[in-house]
Parts: structure tokens; C-alpha cells; sequence
């Protein structure tokens, strides 16, 4: 990024997914300069705490666009369609994370990491879902080894895919329980704490049917680069987690390959597979790529395997923004 200008911008500079972001742009030799903007919609000049460090954010604007190549939008939807409708002539790509613009006629859908090619040109790339990237990534290499006939997946979604709201108030809810206390259910509408949900309330912020439609659009247009892997059923419950997403698939094939040969075939194409101790979603934060684990082959099905897999969801998604941000860069 920094080869042609070393200035980009992060919009909701404050968020979950805009610290992750910034992180990799950091570990860039040079890292280039970084102009944190507010997705507050009052237009005011923020300060936010960073490393017990004050850090200011300037409101978005034009002006604030203008002399980026690059502009992550990591805040709320709506920052994302604002910075869409103010971003100037010649300003920077929109690398989309909140998915707002994915109905933009020259958005393109990016996954890097589960591409073969790389897409035509867009002035908007929008970030692929997370549990969509993982599941491409998985889905693509398990069928180099063997064709896939049927696949079924229960997708378990984090509290930080709502933001640092999800956040707090799953730890609010937790204590609240511990302590008898009236819980906040203004995110989720529900109690999460303790809890698995298959849909939210009815008061909550985002229905979470919506999330599991982003994610089987987001997979199926991922999917559409290799024809030999059909598109899975897939479930998406929301976890009493606070990072990671986990993953429990079931894949039929035409003849089984076996669970060792599926574990090999995936170790030596770049995925962790974990012998022993399957992997879960606390080791898997901070850390890249996909670990899988406790492949087995169904007993009451023998064409078909169960295999277990994590992913941290905000690093998945910021490795991809990075690496589309470097295409166009």
C-alpha cells in the first residue's frame, strides 16, 4: 500500500475490526501513514484510547478521504453508504468490511484467501463474511482430494461480529446471571449469556436470519469459482462467545477418502490440523489462518466425515482487506 501513496484511511477507527486492521497495516515494511476517521454521524472529532495512548479521529468528510489511496470502512453500515456518498473524485477504493455496498453495481465480493483469480478492477471492494472465507477456503481444498456430493454446516457466530456492543453486553449478561440482576438485551434482544440462540429477538439490531443470508450469498458467489464443490446447508447459531468463529461439518463424497487422508490433504495445502486435541475458538484468536480437528468418518453414514474448524473472525476479515488494498494499491 505504501508503494504508491503512504496514506490510508480507516473509517470507525474505533471498532473491534479498524484496530485489527490497523495492527497489519503496522506490521507493513514501510507502514504507511494512517488517518483514523470517526464513523460517529454527528461529524464530530473524536478521541479514543489506543495502546493507553489518546489518538484522535477526524470526522468523515471529503476532506478527510481526499490523499488516501485506500479507505478501509470498518464502523457501522451506515458510515459505510455515508463515506460511498461523500468520497470525491479520484478518491480512495472503499474496502467494504460492513458489507453496505455490496448492492453497488461495480462492487466486486473479495476473499483473497479463498480467490483463484483475482476480479476485474472495482472503485468498491466489499469483504466477504468471515464463516464465508473460512468455509470457501476448507470447502476448496477438501475437494482437490476427493469430490464433495453433499455438505451440511452449523456455522457458530461470535459476539464481536456485532461489534464491541456484542462485547459488552455478553459480558454484562454473564455477570447479571451470576448475580441475579436484570440483564441489557439491547443488542440481541435476548438472553445470550449461558445461552445459544438460533434467531435473536424481535427488538434486536440485526435479525440474525439477515446475517445468515449474508453468509450463504457471500459463500455461494465464493463457491461459484469451483464448480466441483456444491453449495453447502448451512445454519448459523449465534454462540455465548466472544471471538471466533467454530464450525461443525458434515461432508458427503461419491467414495470417502477417510479421515486421514482428508487431514493430510488439508495440512499440506496450508491449514493447521490438530491430531490430538481438537482446536477451538479461544486458541484461535490472534492467530491466522484456519485450524481443524476431530475429523472423523460418520458412523451411520460411512461416505461422509464430521470435521471441526475455528477461525478468528475479525483477523480472517482483516487479512483479506489488507491483502485486496494491496491489489489496487
Amino acid at each position: 500500500m505504501a508503494e504508491t501513496r503512504d496514506l490510508v484511511a480507516v473509517v470507525g477507527g474505533d471498532s473491534l475490526l479498524a484496530r485489527e486492521i490497523c495492527d497489519l497495516i503496522r506490521e507493513s515494511a514501510p507502514p504507511p501513514r494512517v488517518q483514523l476517521i470517526s464513523a460517529a454521524p454527528d461529524a464530530s472529532t473524536l478521541l479514543a484510547a489506543e495502546d493507553e495512548e489518546t489518538v484522535v479521529m477526524t470526522p468523515l468528510s471529503a476532506e478527510s478521504l481526499e490523499g488516501s489511496r485506500v479507505a478501509f470502512l470498518a464502523g457501522s453500515p451506515a458510515s459505510s453508504r455515508r463515506a460511498l456518498k461523500i468520497n470525491p473524485p479520484g478518491g480512495p477504493v472503499l474496502i467494504d468490511t460492513t458489507a453496505a455496498l455490496e448492492d453497488q453495481p461495480e462492487a466486486r465480493l473479495r476473499a483473497p484467501s479463498a480467490e483463484t483469480s483475482r476480479p476485474a478492477d472495482s472503485r468498491i471492494q466489499v469483504i466477504a463474511h468471515p464463516a464465508a472465507i473460512a468455509l470457501a477456503m476448507l470447502l476448496s481444498r477438501v475437494a482437490r482430494l476427493a469430490p464433495v456430493q453433499r455438505c451440511l454446516v452449523h456455522v457458530f457466530e461470535p459476539a464481536s461480529e456485532r461489534g464491541q456492543r456484542g462485547l459488552d453486553e455478553l459480558q454484562q449478561q454473564t455477570v447479571a446471571i451470576l448475580s441475579f440482576q436484570k440483564l441489557n438485551k439491547d443488542v440481541f434482544d435476548a438472553q445470550l449469556g449461558f445461552n445459544l440462540l438460533p434467531r435473536y429477538g424481535e427488538e434486536a439490531l440485526e435479525p440474525l436470519e439477515f446475517v445468515e443470508e449474508r453468509v450463504e450469498r457471500h459463500l455461494a458467489t465464493l463457491l461459484a469459482a469451483y464448480p466441483a464443490v456444491p453449495m453447502p446447508s448451512l445454519r448459523l447459531i449465534q454462540a455465548p462467545v466472544f471471538h471466533g468463529h467454530s464450525f461443525s461439518l458434515w461432508i458427503e463424497f461419491p467414495e470417502n477418502p477417510g479421515a486421514e487422508a482428508i487431514a493430510q490433504a488439508l495440512a499440506e495445502s496450508g491449514i493447521e490440523v490438530r491430531a490430538e486435541e481438537p482446536p477451538n475458538n479461544v486458541e484461535a484468536a490472534g492467530t491466522s489462518g484456519l485450524s481443524v480437528g476431530a475429523i472423523a468418518v460418520d458412523h451411520n453414514y460411512p461416505r461422509a466425515c464430521w470435521l471441526w474448524m475455528v477461525a478468528d473472525n475479525l483477523k480472517l476479515v482483516a487479512e483479506n482487506a489488507i491483502a485486496a488494498a494491496r491489489e489496487v494499491a
